[in-house]
């Protein structure tokens, strides 16, 4: 089934084109990696999907059942955001306040959900761990926990393994796979690492000057496969 389908998508910034000419489609259980240059656009387009930026022209398409408050999103983290002083606890829950409406105090489903979510990741002995403390790769795992108290079906991922040790950048892609192949959630991921992408996307869409959208193993025997590409 498909979840999120775009069709001539042209996106920018205040009518300032950024990317044109994009068609993809992400269906239940893909994990579709986004690569390109430096500026290529890959996270205007995520957060076009997300609806926080209107599309210049083109449509995005969501099954019956989803909408952009339902998906987990992942961004990049700043300086700031690292030295954030809020519990392991706090940080979690607070991926459930786009299902809570108006109300104002979690209740036993949101703390449900934000307990299975650390258990599914194994960080349930950091729950009360200060986040400001916590290694990089704990606190990757950590605002995956909470984009999973977000979603049953789509995570967003924004360079999640961007300034994590080689050990934690395996460990999270292994993570992810994980949440991929044995919870049937659709991965949609930002990267510049191509050897990854390849090693564990099932399509991938490189967006810039060209776009292509296909299959891993399509990408692999094309141009972009065979070429490189710059750091976002």
């Amino acid at each position: 089934m498909q979840l999120i389908t775009c069709n001539k998508l042209t996106i920018g910034y205040e009518g300032r084109k950024v990317l044109s000419g994009i068609d993809f489609s992400v269906c239940e259980g893909d994990y579709l990696c986004i690569l390109g240059d430096n500026g290529s656009g890959k996270t205007t387009l995520m957060k076009t999907v997300l609806g926080l930026i209107p599309p210049i022209s083109g449509s995005i398409t969501f099954a019956d059942g989803i909408s952009p408050r339902q998906i987990g999103y992942m961004p990049q983290q700043d300086v700031v955001q690292r030295d954030f002083p809020a519990s392991v606890r706090e940080i979690v829950l607070s991926g459930n306040l786009g299902r809570m409406g108006s109300r104002p105090f979690y209740g036993k489903g949101e703390k449900k959900r934000a307990a299975d979510a650390l258990s599914k990741l194994g960080i349930s002995a950091l729950t009360n761990r200060c986040y400001r403390e916590l290694s990089g790769g704990q606190q990757q795992r950590v605002l995956l926990a909470r984009a999973l108290c977000a979603t049953e079906k789509i995570l967003l991922l924004d360079e999640p393994t961007a300034g994590l040790d080689p050990q934690a950048t395996v460990e999270l892609y292994k993570t992810l796979a994980a949440l991929n192949h044995d919870h049937g959630i659709t991965v949609i991921m930002i990267s510049h690492d191509l050897a990854a992408a390849k090693m564990y996307a099932s399509h991938i869409l490189h967006v810039g000057d060209k776009v292509f959208f296909g299959t891993t193993s399509e990408f692999t025997v094309s141009e972009f496969g065979k070429g490189g590409f710059g750091n976002d």
